[in-house]
């Protein structure tokens, strides 16, 4: 049986990817629940895969499920279609969209391809990841869930002080209207 070895990139860092083994009749509905659990996404929203060239140009869809929009060719279903019956070269390369709102891209490529089955793995695996995951929601903190961010608030309807609200100096705070001769001691005049 093949073990097909993939590196899934984040679209906007290419530092930030998993490595991730499949079995070759394992389904794409499999490639894409490893690769949500190996970025810590959640399995809410809808996805899709495309298979692309060396150029990451999107081709045939490989959808989650069937939906109506205008094809020239009708997308593969990922519960389907097995990964392996649409590798076609050794460096294959899709397109995995997830969330198409938030349209999260990743590029999936083809880095490896074994016939050697590592007993201690249960397939699809996450073989190795590199870089903090994207987080889903929001930001994401390197110390974890426990640190929040605390959001200072400020009210900018009201003048800050010693400003007027126009951003002027405001009257109470006004300078005096002495000229910088009056105000270096220019008034004591010398007696003449």
């Amino acid at each position: 049986m093949a073990i097909l070895k993939f590196r899934a990139y984040f679209e906007e860092d290419d530092s930030i990817y998993r490595d991730i083994a499949v079995k070759h009749t394992q389904s794409f509905l499999d490639l894409h629940f490893i690769i949500l659990k190996s970025f810590e996404f959640d399995n809410k929203h809808q996805a899709t895969f495309y298979r692309s060239n060396d150029k990451w140009l999107r081709g045939r869809e490989i959808s989650i499920e069937k939906y109506d929009k205008a094809y020239k060719a009708e997308p593969l279903i990922m519960s389907v279609t097995t990964v392996g019956s649409e590798i076609r070269n050794p460096n294959e390369k899709f397109i995995y969209v997830y969330d198409f709102t938030r349209n999260w891209t990743f590029l999936v490529e083809l880095i490896s391809v074994s016939k050697d089955e590592n007993p201690k793995l249960t397939y699809p695996a996450i073989i190795r990841s590199e870089g903090i995951a994207p987080s889903q929601y929001g930001t994401k903190s390197i110390l974890g869930d426990r640190f929040v961010d605390v959001e200072e608030k400020y009210d900018l309807t009201k003048g800050v002080e010693g400003f007027s609200e126009e951003g002027g100096v405001a009257d109470d705070d006004a300078a005096d209207d002495t000229t910088p001769e009056e105000e270096s001691g220019a008034d004591d005049k010398e007696e003449v």
